[in-house]
């Protein structure tokens, strides 16, 4: 007899039960009708995705802290260490100023701003300040020093990814001069604290499907679907613009690695659908970082450029601040000339840099440059405001491909990426998954990741010994 196929209900229902992305998809659909339907219901339902996001983040800064303390000990060369950084600076500086200037072009291309012929005097320049909370942001001094860390526990209690980053390489270096000799536990008792890690991560997943019903469901019952139909000519640019750039990431991509970004897309489908319903990187990068370890990439260079990326790498912020700064002149009438437009690339260059982490960061670098021109009311910024959130899946898609791209290209560069471990797991097919999760996507446990690359032992700390098999019982 042939085996029996299940009915269509039992594979839904299986599909649901083993699937996050499925599982994540289901709730996002949800909460756009329940925002649609119930909007004043649907408003309270953010501290689903607030909570969601404060437990993952977490986590973050051990983990980051963790994976770059053990990709530094197990590599054992800080010179490549620091050549890694030194070329994601150069790649992330090049892929931001080219996302500026695909902006630019755009919206001098289209104009979506023109026509609107707004009153500057009729906008509310203080709801800015109030999405702001009155901040500001650094100047690069400020930027600079706020990266060394003031205390060890500070780094971490404020989540100060720099601070961690440089806190681990410090500690990286250490065990390197150290040797295995003088401190034979530091080493694996933080690769036992990187699995409880991925396994908190494990768990806090299968709250994901919850976190992005509230957090959609809040976001269409606070502002509606006739947002869209308002800024529609504004929404549909920027969209349109990212794609180009996503596609011109995936030439790079291609010409760099030999790597697909559309079976990468494929590959993170979870965690892209998880940050677009979330609209947060963050709370996606433990995951991200597991994954992108089984894909081929070393430890160090995921360690140091992923985290980094979401300070220096800010690609779909750039994108919208440059359109958001066309759009706005445009609006209030007043005509940007050539030299104008290229100050603003220079000034977003700087600004985009000290965005992440601070609230309303979009806006305080529009006013920063609006200020910087001269010409353009600082106020107008509040034209922004009822479209900003809408922004928000553009910017985390193109933010984290941006980032995951930089991690492919860079590991590449340093030779530290196995190029035909990438090439199986993106095709989905089947490789020894590394100690500590198999990124399959299935909401399951996540543990530690051994290097996916064969680690050469540090100096001073010889390569260990298998251990005997135990003996059969009986």
């Amino acid at each position: 007899m042939p085996p029996s196929v299940p009915s269509l209900p039992r594979r839904v229902a299986r599909t649901l039960r083993t699937s996050l992305f499925a599982q994540v998809l289901c709730a996002l659909v949800l909460g756009i009708v329940v925002g649609k339907l119930w909007p004043d219901t649907a408003t309270a339902l953010q501290p689903l995705g607030d909570g969601f996001t404060r437990l993952i983040k977490t986590v973050i800064s051990p983990l980051v802290f963790c994976v770059v303390v053990v990709g530094i000990a197990k590599a054992g060369d800080l010179k490549a260490f620091g050549r890694i950084g030194v070329k994601a600076l150069i790649w992330f500086e090049v892929a931001s100023t080219a996302a500026l200037v695909i902006g630019l072009v755009a919206a001098n291309l289209v104009g979506p701003g023109k026509g609107m012929n707004v009153d500057p005097s009729s906008l509310d320049a203080a709801a800015v300040n109030e999405t702001t909370g009155g901040g500001h942001l650094p100047s690069t001094t400020e930027f600079v020093l706020n990266a060394l860390p003031q205390s060890f526990i500070g780094a971490f209690a404020d989540n100060e990814l720099l601070q961690v980053l440089i806190l681990a390489c410090l500690v990286g270096a250490a065990l390197l001069h150290l040797g295995h000799t003088k401190v034979p536990k530091i080493l694996p008792a933080i690769e036992q604290a990187q699995e409880i890690i991925f396994a908190v991560v494990g768990f806090v997943m299968r709250l994901a499907p919850l976190a992005v019903f509230g957090a959609m469901a809040h976001l269409v019952g606070n502002y509606g679907l006739g947002v869209m139909t308002k800024y529609a000519k504004l929404i549909v640019l920027c969209y349109v613009a990212a794609a180009l750039f996503i596609a011109l990431l995936a030439v790079a991509l291609r010409v760099v690695t030999g790597l697909s970004l559309w079976k990468f897309l494929r590959y993170i489908r979870e965690e892209m659908l998880l940050a677009l319903g979330t609209a947060s990187t963050e709370s996606v990068m433990p995951r991200v970082m597991q994954k992108l370890r089984r894909a081929g990439a070393r430890d160090d260079a995921v360690g140091l450029v992923l985290p980094t990326g979401y300070s220096f790498n800010l690609d779909g912020a750039s994108l919208y601040l440059s359109i958001g700064t066309l759009f706005i002149a445009q609006a209030v009438g007043v005509d940007l000339t050539l030299g104008q437009q290229v100050t603003v690339v220079l000034v977003l260059m700087l600004t985009s840099k000290g965005m992440a982490g601070i609230p309303g960061s979009a806006f305080l670098a529009l006013a920063a440059t609006a200020s910087s021109l001269g010409a353009i009311p600082a106020g107008a910024v509040a034209l922004l405001l009822g479209v900003d959130r809408i922004m928000d899946s553009m910017r985390v898609v193109t933010n984290l491909l941006g980032n995951c791209v930089a991690v492919f290209a860079v590991s590449r560069w340093e030779g530290a990426l196995d190029i035909e471990r990438a090439k199986k797991t993106l095709d989905g097919e089947e490789t020894d998954p590394p100690q500590g999760g198999d990124g399959d996507g299935d909401g399951g446990d996540a543990r530690a990741v051994e290097p996916t690359t064969a680690a050469t032992p540090a100096p001073g700390i010889p390569a260990q010994k298998p251990k005997e098999p135990a003996p059969e019982a009986g």
